[in-house]
């Protein structure tokens, strides 16, 4: 079975994105858009998966 990790964005394209949000007059996107915009999903490894942890 395959352990879920996550994929952090770098902080300067966190950076990047919050400064495109500050300019934008929408309202502000979905934790999960948010997620797809900077590429920050989880991955599945090969190692093994305890729920427990």
């Amino acid at each position: 079975m395959t352990t879920p990790q996550t994929n952090h964005p770098s902080k300067e394209m966190v950076r990047e994105y919050l400064e495109r949000r500050t300019q934008d007059v929408q309202p502000p996107p979905t934790p999960e858009e948010i997620r797809r915009q900077l590429g920050w999903g989880l991955v599945m490894c090969d190692e093994k998966y305890d729920p427990r942890f």
